[in-house]
């Protein structure tokens, strides 16, 4: 069987089972920042687990995208090594929510693999939880019965395993429960297969599809309580069930990676073979990951998921150079990849121009440090030890991620300092602004349970409405209230659009809304109290959103519509959005694009977003099946996430896209548009900023008053000749300031000479050491220059003070320096310290500062002992 056969007989075979078809979530969890990527098939289920959301149907099958970077599900150095390691995979899952439990996922899954797919049932085995007595757990005997019940499979091929293998938990508290897993035996001996074998983790057992029954909660202190609703999560990855199927050595052996790896023999004029099969595995293993990363918004950076991407694709350009690859070829299989994989993910085919680009350009840009980096790699290398300083100048300098110098350092047989690395890396996050990954904190604090009842959003067609309070909760030291009501008027932040803010008036008490955000399963308002001693959750409640608020939001909201469309009309079809943020005052438009924009451009694209809001177009809302939305042409927005009916924005004939947030009714409400500024944000990203309605009035208005500003200080009404009259006045400056430089210099030159007059003998060296008055450092420096012009033989020293500190030079001619060893930066070093400060420098000229200013005299007249300190013995 192909693997897509596999993938479709899946679906299909759960579907007959009242299963609902769901698309995979995206690679990048959006609403999940705990996670980099979507490492699981039941992260997009998340909140039904935790009791925090629903769905409108209680069975579901999908295949999920994920990427696994490192940690215990994954370890990047084994990928292309093993022949089942990956960072980019497809889980098939089937789920049930509160509806089925083991004796249905035992039994379909026994029926799916023996009687759909054949696989021999010798070669099957089957694994369940043994119990355990910290938790007060019995071992698994249900599962255990089911197996021999509801399969034919024989009582010892079910083994019992601890929970370290067999009992899933979501994290350290939060649903949890146990699992059994189906394994299948690869060897060609059939008499080698023992149950001992595979408690052990030996023999050739392959893990092939794990079934997990999440039926226990624990709590903060460790203990588990039944859940009133029990769930299956099943997971299986496809990339191994194909090499079963398909009875290949390897994952990679499979039509999932062949040809990809075929591409990668042609690209590279290479053989699939000895040396090459590894750096061609690895290559076709990253390649997915970027691929299916970038088309779900992710971009080569120095922090989070864009750094883990970043070291995915270096690692890949560096197993490029063992195929004898120095210039960027990766990018090519980006096409061979939508070929593969576009059917069923059809973002990776919209996208492929923009992800080549992507993948072509950090390739670039890691060849022009890749070879520099090498060679202090060689160099570092003669030490028999990667220090982690080392380390970390091949990350910090070269780009270098840890994994690629700890893999070059294997290949050689040396060993990487990880800890010192780790320590320099943490010393410079110190040194530098601490970046954190922000998340709303507003489900903090929450009952666990809810009225049943609650977050009904009304607030596309009202804005004041009629509401009951169903929880108040505290959040924070400072008074903020989370409040949930049954209905509620108010925008959840979503979608890049700002939440709304309000009033919540209620009997004896009014609350100010400062914000609304999603959370809990609903519409979080968090607040604070404006009138009143409590907030009353008995009775109705006026809730008020604010009207200007909104429209403003509502205007930027539908202006960005205009904006995508317009992008991809003027700059190509590639134009995606990358990100979006939505509020009352401006609006800011993430899209991808590799190139800079002309100033034509920018001037062509602001005048066709005022000409569709001239055309006053009605907008338009409709609800419709995801799917079907889809077939209409309507784009989806980067950012959000989809259920099976969505809401869909229409702009007269302009714009279809599926859009959660609000807008205005007709295009001529947002009443013009100002393109302010565009540019670069990443590798492949463009960045608009733009104001629109009663902000690009005031917008307007500021710039008017400042242009009148200018022309009354230039004495001119006429605004066209300010660039010429700004221009001349700077160029008046810059010819002053050359001829002041000038001056200096004279200035300098006498005050030189001058000092060349006081000359202290030293044993044969003429001194000078002298005091000045000075404005800047720089100045200065012109003095020492024509002080060691002057004095022809000799050692020179000047200070003086610049902004309350001292500023000291020290020159010293050539022949000093070779005849005596006297360099001036030992000289001025010694002066520094007599007024509490350090230098250093060249021989010839070396500067250095101090901070005890009353001691500068002292310190010159120290000068010539200093020198005489420092001739030769």
């Amino acid at each position: 069987m192909k693997s897509s056969e596999i993938r479709e007989s899946f679906l299909r075979f759960f579907e007959g089972h009242g299963h609902r078809r769901v698309p995979s979530a995206p690679v990048v969890p959006l609403d999940d920042p705990t996670l980099y990527f979507t490492n699981a098939g039941m992260n997009q289920f998340k909140d039904v687990f935790l009791g925090l959301g629903k769905r409108d149907y209680t069975r579901a099958v999908d295949s999920q995208k994920c990427i696994r970077v490192s940690g215990k599900h994954n370890d990047l150095e084994e990928v292309g090594v093993s022949p089942g390691h990956h960072t980019f995979f497809e889980m098939l899952g089937n789920w049930s929510f509160g509806d089925y439990f083991k004796n249905e996922a035992i039994e379909w899954a026994w029926t799916l693999v023996t009687e759909h797919w054949g696989l021999e049932k010798e070669r099957l085995w089957s694994t369940v939880f043994e119990g355990d007595v910290a938790d007060g757990l019995a071992a698994d005997e249900e599962a255990e019965r089911l197996w021999l019940e509801a399969t034919d499979q024989s009582e010892e091929r079910v083994v019992r395993l601890p929970a370290k293998d067999v009992f899933w938990e979501m994290g350290a508290t939060g649903p949890c429960g146990p699992s059994s897993e189906l394994h299948y035996y690869l060897g060609d001996d059939l008499s080698k297969q023992t149950a001992e074998a595979l408690q052990n983790e030996e023999g050739d057992f392959l893990e092939i599809w794990n079934l997990v029954f999440i039926q226990f909660n624990r709590d903060e202190d460790g203990k588990l309580h039944s859940l009133p609703a029990k769930h299956v999560d099943t997971g299986m990855g496809l990339e191994r069930i194909s090499r079963i199927l398909q009875k290949v050595e390897s994952n990679y052996d499979t039509d999932v990676f062949q040809p990809l790896i075929e591409r990668i023999a042609d690209l590279t004029r290479s053989e699939y073979a000895g040396e090459q099969v590894v750096p061609m595995r690895v290559i076709a293993d990253h390649v997915r990951a970027l691929i299916f990363a970038i088309a779900d918004g992710v971009l080569p950076a120095n922090e989070g998921a864009g750094y883990v991407l970043r070291r995915i694709l270096r690692r890949a350009a560096r197993y490029g150079r063992q195929l004898d690859q120095h210039e960027p070829f990766i990018y090519k299989l980006a096409a061979t990849t939508a070929d593969l994989l576009g059917d069923t993910y059809p973002e990776i085919v919209a996208k492929t121009d923009h992800i080549a680009m992507v993948i072509e350009s950090e390739e670039e840009s890691f060849g022009r440090t890749l070879d520099r980096g090498l060679e202090i790699f060689e160099r570092l290398n003669q030490k028999n030890e990667i220090s982690g300083a080392d380390a970390f100048l091949l990350y910090d300098t070269f780009g270098f991620p840890l994994d690629l110098t700890e893999l070059m350092a294997r290949e050689r047989g040396l060993h990487v300092d990880v800890h010192g690395f780790q320590a320099e890396l943490e010393n410079q996050r110190q040194r530098g602004r601490k970046a954190s990954r922000s998340q709303f904190s507003a489900t903090e604090g929450v009952a666990d349970v809810l009225v049943e009842n609650h977050s009904d959003f009304v607030g596309y067609d009202e804005l004041q409405t009629e509401s009951t309070i169903v929880f108040c909760g505290s959040e924070a030291d400072d008074g903020t209230l989370q409040i949930f009501l049954d209905r509620s008027p108010f925008y959840a932040e979503s979608g890049g659009q700002i939440g709304d803010r309000g009033t919540l008036e209620g009997s004896g008490f009014k609350v100010e809304i400062i914000d609304t955000v999603k959370g809990r399963g609903g519409i979080v308002h968090l607040g604070r109290l404006a009138a009143g001693e409590v907030v009353s959750v008995q009775g109705a409640v006026k809730a008020s959103v604010d009207p200007e608020r909104r429209l403003g939001a509502a205007r930027h909201h539908s202006s960005t519509h205009l904006l995508h469309e317009v992008l991809r009309r003027v700059l190509g079809t590639h134009v995606a959005q990358m990100g979006s943020l939505v509020t009352s005052e401006r609006l800011r438009f993430d899209f991808s694009h590799f190139h800079h924009i002309e100033t034509t451009q920018l001037e062509e694209i602001e005048s066709m977003v005022n000409e569709e809001i001239r055309a006053d177009h009605e907008i338009l809302t409709f609800e419709e099946e995801l799917d079907k939305a889809k077939s209409m042409g309507a784009k989806a927005l980067f950012g959000e996430k989809y259920d099976e009916r969505v809401r869909v924005v229409r702009i007269g004939d302009f714009s279809l896209e599926l859009c959660g947030g609000t807008h205005v009714s007709s295009t001529g409400e947002i009443g013009r548009f100002d393109l302010i500024s565009e540019s670069g944000v990443a590798a492949g990203t463009r960045r608009a900023e733009a104001l629109t309605g009663t902000a690009a009035e005031a917008a307007a208005r500021d710039q008017r008053s400042t242009l009148a500003q200018l022309g009354d200080l230039l004495n001119s009404q006429d605004y066209g000749m300010l660039p010429q009259q700004i221009e001349e006045l700077l160029q008046r400056q810059r010819d002053t300031e050359r001829q002041l430089v000038e001056i200096q210099q004279q200035i300098a030159g006498q005050r030189g000479a001058q000092l060349a007059d006081d000359v202290v003998d030293v044993e044969g060296v003429k001194v000078v050491a002298g005091r000045v008055e000075s404005t800047d450092v720089s100045s200065l420096r012109s003095l020492a220059d024509s002080l060691r012009q002057e004095i022809g033989s000799g050692l020179g020293v000047i200070g003086t003070t610049v902004e309350g500190k001292v500023a000291l030079v020290a020159v010293v001619t050539d022949d000093l320096i070779e005849q005596q060893g006297l360099r001036a930066g030992d000289i001025v070093k010694a002066v520094a310290q007599l007024v509490g400060g350090s230098g250093g420098g060249k021989p010839h000229f070396a500067q250095a500062g101090g901070k005890y200013v009353e001691k500068l005299d002292e310190a010159l007249a120290s000068v010539p002992e200093i020198v005489r300190q420092h001739m030769p013995k």
